[in-house]
């Protein structure tokens, strides 16, 4: 059996849904429930801190269509993560986890925000990742203003789908 790497046009993105766990709004939630049905409508993988709230919401509407998600816990339980995962990752590493959400997707979508959806988008931005927000944090540098690869605004979950999957689709890599 002769093994090949799939081409580039095989690759699918991983997106990564973030945004407040238990603090989480119900339109928070619905958002994010819609982003993970129109992500996997689309053939994406939806990437989360694998809890509660905006990262369960999204991982829902995924596996109510039939898609995959992968949830990267703080702890070391896996059976701590949401009940709509499809692969539970315990990491045991607390909120560094954040650090893995991001390397591992081509784009991030914020729903909402929470200081551990800040630290995402932080990194997200420092490593020139695609970033899109719907009613999150606005960043800015306090010595250079707005980074030139600064987080994308958007108005809905099917905008920002859009416009993460547009920005992912030129990241793709064999090892997202």
């Amino acid at each position: 059996m002769v093994l090949t790497s799939p081409s580039r046009s095989n690759l699918v993105p991983y997106v990564a849904v973030i945004g407040p766990g238990a603090q989480a709004t119900e339109e928070e939630c619905e958002t994010a429930r819609e982003a993970g049905r129109l992500l996997a409508d689309r053939n994406a993988i939806v990437v989360c801190g694998g809890l509660g709230g905006v990262m369960a919401a999204a991982c829902q509407g995924a596996f109510e269509r039939g898609g995959t998600t992968v949830g990267l816990l703080p702890g070391r339980d896996r059976s701590a993560g949401n009940p709509y995962l499809t692969v539970a990752v315990p990491t045991g590493l607390g909120e560094l986890r954040n650090g893995l959400v991001v390397r591992t997707s081509d784009a991030i979508i914020a729903v909402g925000g929470s200081w551990g959806t800040l630290s995402e988008v932080a990194l997200a931005v420092r490593t020139g990742k695609p970033v899109v927000v719907i009613g999150g944090w606005r960043v800015e540098d306090p010595a250079h203003g707005l980074p030139e690869d600064r987080p994308v605004s958007a108005v809905s979950a099917r905008d920002a789908v859009d416009r993460a999957l547009r920005l992912a689709g030129s990241r793709l890599t064999d090892c997202p």
